[in-house]
């Protein structure tokens, strides 16, 4: 859940990473390529004698930018799916990469906070406009910090000023610890302000953070048991969940998941590790095919009334990117015309990208380990966009 440095989006951003991470050695990203060269998997539709765009995308980030594996799953407008893999789905053993695996998808987490917020607005409970003291009076204060300054809507959309916890952990540290929310916004309020409220765009996680202590303020129940009612069970997520407290590993078949820290390190598997430092921000498992489907239903209306999702794609410049920013949902401009909608996330070990179109095209693909390069980003957005465009 790094925060928003490279403009790919997100995930936090922790000490250790560094604000640019260097690029991978080259001696390292030659080991890992030979490694996997000859070990993609096949798109799912029938075998051609040339991989796809979408596949070639994929072989491409293991081959050349050094991800130990990347998955995709693509849906066109009629709904049909297919599922793509590349490389190796762990290192130590050699074991393939499983269809359409699990990942923690990291800040993807925010647009299904958002989404319960806004279900909580269409019901009357939240304001968008209300301040967060209207919810947690008197929690939010801090050298040039006031919750009744600060208000929902500028949680949701990152325009409240306010500095994100997540720069301030180190993955190491935190990995075998378990954080409680209030936690993550006490690390976060030894800080000043980094604007005044509505001043500017400059993406935090500590804004979610509130935004799920509200939920659990305004409903009684804990912002997993909502997310649950509200998002998974209602449109059929079989493989997303909320880990529940000291759960670190990962439920189904999954690639594991890679990290380096510091940044010119070696790679070192850190699938398992306690995700609650992301709560509310990040902490969400699921799959690329999930994720499709979330995006899918949350365009087509199944999860907002019209109004509240109009809210939510409503947008503003996020940095100086094309990438522009709603209510816990991204838009981005595509090669072929027009925008897609989504989020993306990072997580030590996991980067996931994608969204949906208007017409009904949907794609999201992951990387088995936070690119380390600001190329290595660009290409798994540009393996999104041959997804979308093809």
């Amino acid at each position: 859940m790094r925060a928003q440095t490279r403009q790919g989006l997100p995930s936090p951003t922790r000490r250790q990473q560094g604000t640019r991470r260097r690029a991978l050695p080259a001696a390292a990203a030659v080991a890992i390529g030979v490694m996997t060269l000859g070990a993609f998997a096949p798109p799912s539709v029938s075998a051609a004698a040339r991989p796809d765009a979408v596949q070639q995308s994929l072989n491409a980030l293991v081959r050349d930018d050094g991800m130990p594996a990347a998955l995709a799953s693509v849906q066109d407008r009629d709904g049909r799916t297919r599922i793509y893999t590349a490389g190796i789905g762990d290192l130590a053993t050699g074991s393939k990469v499983p269809r359409d695996g699990q990942v923690r998808i990291g800040s993807n987490t925010k647009a299904f906070t958002a989404v319960v917020i806004l279900q909580l607005v269409g019901e009357g409970k939240i304001g968008l406009d209300a301040t967060v003291d209207t919810y947690l009076p008197e929690l939010v204060r801090g050298e040039g910090i006031d919750g009744r300054r600060i208000t929902v809507r500028q949680l949701l959309q990152h325009t409240s000023g306010l500095p994100d916890y997540g720069v301030h952990v180190d993955d190491d540290e935190i990995r075998n610890r378990y954080l409680e929310p209030r936690e993550l916004l006490d690390i976060a309020l030894r800080y000043k302000a980094d604007a005044d409220p509505g001043e500017t765009w400059g993406y935090s996680n500590t804004n979610y953070i509130l935004a799920g202590l509200i939920v659990q303020k305004v409903t009684g129940r804990p912002l997993a048991e909502e997310m649950d009612r509200r998002i998974i069970k209602r449109i059929g997520l079989r493989h997303t969940y909320f880990p529940a407290p000291g759960e670190m590993t990962i439920r189904e078949p999954h690639p594991q998941g890679y990290h380096r820290n510091p940044a010119d390190g070696p790679l070192r598997d850190f699938t398992e590790m306690d995700p609650s430092w992301g709560w509310s921000a990040g902490q969400l498992i699921s799959t690329n095919s999930d994720l499709n489907r979330f995006f899918t239903a949350l365009l087509a209306g199944r999860l907002l009334p019209a109004t509240q999702l109009a809210e939510m794609r409503t947008t503003v410049p996020a940095g100086t990117s094309d990438l522009r920013y709603g209510l816990g949902l991204t838009s981005r401009p595509l090669s072929c015309g027009g925008v897609y909608w989504g989020h993306g996330g990072d997580i030590a070990g996991y980067e996931t990208r994608g969204g949906v179109t208007d017409d009904g095209r949907a794609a999201n693909v992951a990387v088995t380990s936070i690119p380390s390069d600001e190329s290595a980003t660009q290409h798994v957005m540009d393996a999104v966009d041959r997804a979308l465009c093809g």
